[in-house]
């Protein structure tokens, strides 16, 4: 077995930043929204759950409401970092006393039953300024591009209401596009909650945080390229010897190479595409970049375990506390 790398080649952050118009207009739409808001869910993806979510929400939209970090598709990672996963939230921001872990595909998940009741607490121990009068609640739901926002709306309609969904849907990062109409979800007390668009930061911080956000689907995979998200999936599942990969891929042993993986995988898996060569005769070759997609969606229907991404950062804090603590 070679040795594999211990840091990931360079890659241009403009590569990683993805801020169309309807992010921006999708701000100061949420922004003129406020007044008619009494508690802010900000949903993030569980993998991810210190890399990523848009520091700009914290300034312009939750600052001043009561807020809960709803960490969704927590079914990808394991159950026992979610204590560690609170600590080190907590560590770097106090504000974020309510973090909930949920799975939209589980209505019984136990973070989903505790999300409304937790909501209408915080609601009724705040300050509802101009809203003191109202008997309704209304809550906006913001985050990143395909974190399950629109899955969580849809979801709790279906638990509180038994109606069907209300918003629409997607597995590409960028479906809900406008805020849209209060959508109600429970009848008693009445509970409205407000689809946005997902937001991302304007400018990512640093390829690792745009690389990150690229394997659970929050760009697009075609802006940043499928063999170079799937050469940072290999990088981490070495990193964290997660070899499992070997096997689902049809690989003989581990590698560091993603163009030897996909190869390797695309014939393992027939998957050949007919390329014209410069005499007009045509041959097959391994399709690569059809591997690199079914590499990433092995990756987040959770074929290679239960993976957190930012587990490096969440052990490395606690490692830290242990010895301030020795």
């Amino acid at each position: 077995m070679s040795l594999f790398r211990t840091t990931f080649p360079f890659v241009s952050r403009e590569l990683l930043n993805w801020f169309p118009g309807h992010m921006g207009k999708g701000m100061k739409q949420m922004q003129q929204k406020l007044k008619q808001i009494d508690c802010v869910i900000e949903v993030h993806d569980a993998r991810i759950p210190l890399t990523g979510r848009n520091t700009e929400f914290k300034h312009t939209i939750s600052g001043i409401k009561p807020h809960i970090l709803v960490l969704n598709k927590s079914d990808l990672i394991e159950k026992h970092f979610e204590g560690k996963i609170i600590e080190r939230l907590q560590q770097e921001n106090q504000d974020t006393m309510h973090v909930l872990f949920t799975n939209c595909k589980n209505q019984s998940c136990r973070g989903l039953r505790k999300l409304m009741p937790l909501a209408q607490t915080l609601i009724n121990s705040s300050d509802r300024f101009n809203r003191s009068s109202q008997r309704e609640f209304c809550i906006m739901i913001i985050g990143v591009p395909n974190v399950g926002k629109s899955s969580l709306i849809n979801v709790l309609r279906n638990r509180h209401l038994n109606k069907k969904g209300a918003s629409q849907v997607g597995a590409v990062a960028g479906v809900t596009r406008s805020v849209l109409n209060r959508i109600k979800i429970c009848e008693d007390p009445a509970i409205y909650l407000l689809d946005t668009p997902g937001i991302l930061e304007p400018n990512i911080a640093d390829t690792e945080t745009g690389l990150r956000l690229a394997l659970v689907s929050c760009l697009q995979d075609h802006l940043v390229g499928e063999e170079l998200i799937a050469d940072y999936l290999l990088f981490l599942l070495n990193k964290q010897r997660n070899f499992r990969y070997v096997e689902i891929m049809g690989l003989p042993e581990p590698t560091d190479s993603i163009a030897s993986a996909l190869v390797a995988s695309a014939v393992h898996l027939n998957k050949m595409i007919r390329t014209k060569q410069l005499d007009g005769t045509s041959v097959l070759r391994p399709d690569v970049n059809m591997a690199a997609k079914l590499m990433l969606k092995s990756f987040r229907t959770g074929a290679f375990g239960n993976i957190l991404l930012d587990e490096d950062k969440i052990m490395h804090s606690n490692n830290n506390i242990r010895l301030k603590n020795i």
